[in-house]
């Protein structure tokens, strides 16, 4: 689910998408470390490094529906843990899911070969919960990955931060190690916290800065 990892479509409720090393290593060194990654796994983690990771538990078959797909409850993870420290985060990319009706009949689902027993959070409950805990001062500092959907409702927290839009389009790797092809958008990593001179300098060679002439917001103290 994370950092050295993320999910490309969340339809699929497959996690295991990393994330290139060499931006986790840039974000590492901007923030001196990384003491969380809230949506790991043991493999992503041997690429971020994070002093605590939270993962989702394993699937739980709740029971079979009537056109015999069984049906699935899947923990939220590290939505439901406390954040603190200094955070990056590779959550899966997604919008949220309703929880599958007895006659379901949702093509995602036939896709995917099971049903959902339980509503699953998408972008908007991640990146809230990541602006919401640096807001109230739990997360000290912070970078994370996503799609650039620039105009969707759930990205514009993220306005509030230092972002780098990520050139060329980045690829998100398998549990292998191989590259996943078909990344069907650009993606963007930003940035909360007061080292935002460290941030442009580490990723000035993976990006552009649209919003750099904007660092006299609160965001950006000055390092």
């Amino acid at each position: 689910m994370t950092a050295a990892h993320q999910l490309i479509l969340q339809t699929s409720l497959n996690t295991e998408y990393y994330t290139d090393p060499q931006i986790v290593e840039a974000a590492r060194r901007v923030m001196g470390g990384i003491d969380l990654d809230p949506a790991s796994s043991s493999i992503a983690n041997q690429t971020v490094q994070a002093a605590r990771f939270f993962s989702a538990s394993e699937h739980q078959i709740t029971g079979i529906s009537d056109d015999g797909l069984p049906v699935y409850y899947i923990h939220w993870g590290g939505l439901l843990e406390e954040w603190h420290g200094r955070v990056w985060m590779n959550h899966p990319f997604g919008a949220p899911e309703r929880q599958c009706s007895p006659n379901c009949s949702k093509r995602a689902c036939q896709r995917r070969g099971f049903h959902l027993a339980a509503p699953q959070p998408g972008n908007n409950h991640w990146i809230q919960k990541l602006v919401d805990d640096y807001n109230a001062g739990r997360i000290s500092q912070a970078c994370c990955i996503t799609w650039a959907s620039t105009s969707e409702a759930w990205f514009q927290p993220l306005y509030s931060g230092l972002m780098c839009f990520l050139v060329p389009r980045t690829g998100y790797l398998l549990p292998d190690g191989t590259k996943k092809p078909g990344a069907t958008k650009g993606s963007v990593v930003t940035y909360f916290g007061p080292y935002w001179k460290s941030f442009m300098r580490e990723f000035s060679s993976l990006g552009v800065f649209p919003n750099h002439k904007l660092l006299d917001g609160p965001c950006y103290n000055h390092e």
